[in-house]
């Protein structure tokens, strides 16, 4: 599989307040086209509830719409995919909750755990945290862009990176090796969300040559 876009932006307020399908409004507006909704301490309902209109909203805009975790909520709204970590369902057990065609995506920190999912047969491999980030209470250790670069080298499939990624840094995590940037808090604290995902897309989907 070929993810449709270099920028992969996973709406999760932080601690900004914002509503969520408010930011997905914002950032399909700046022309995103895959979104992950990343939820982690929110009621089943009430996760149902915005899963069911972001796939409304992103289905409108022709984007991919993945989901955080829960296999059970990606596929009773029809997500184009679920976005697994360590701690969640293994790949397997996963493939028989979804309907054919559900894509899985899987969190990785090490190259050991990249070629764990690689060989469970995920559809694409996150790697990371590449830098610092301040999204995840208790993130894992700085890889950094030698051993994303190493992570390239283990697998063929999409590899997206993600931890603590910026404007900035986005354009050389990308020439290390990654296919995709994941990106959450420039973004989504960004005091204008949808020129925020806009300059991005300018950046990261730039013509490649």
């Amino acid at each position: 599989m070929t993810l449709p876009s270099r920028l992969y932006l996973i709406v999760d307020p932080l601690d900004t307040g914002r509503d969520p399908l408010t930011l997905t409004r914002a950032m399909l507006a700046g022309g995103a086209r895959v979104l992950q909704l990343r939820a982690k301490t929110a009621a089943t309902g009430n996760l149902l509830a915005v899963a069911e209109k972001m796939r409304e909203l992103t289905a409108a805009a022709g984007a991919t719409f993945i989901v955080n975790d829960r296999v059970d909520v990606a596929r009773a709204v029809g997500a184009d995919g679920v976005h697994l970590g360590q701690d969640d369902l293994p790949v397997a057990a996963a493939r028989t909750i979804l309907s054919p065609g559900q894509l899985i995506g899987y969190s990785t920190h090490s190259e050991t755990q990249l070629g764990d999912a690689r060989d469970a047969g995920a559809d694409y491999l996150a790697f990371g945290p590449i830098f610092a980030t301040t999204s995840k209470s208790a993130a894992d250790p700085v890889l950094g862009y030698e051993r994303l670069a190493a992570a390239r080298r283990l697998t063929e499939g999409p590899l997206v990176a993600i931890g603590g990624i910026t404007a900035d840094t986005a354009p050389a995590v990308l020439a290390a090796g990654a296919d995709a940037v994941a990106i959450i808090a420039a973004v989504v604290r960004a005091p204008d969300v949808e020129r925020a995902t806009a300059e991005l897309l300018a950046l990261v989907d730039a013509p490649r040559g």
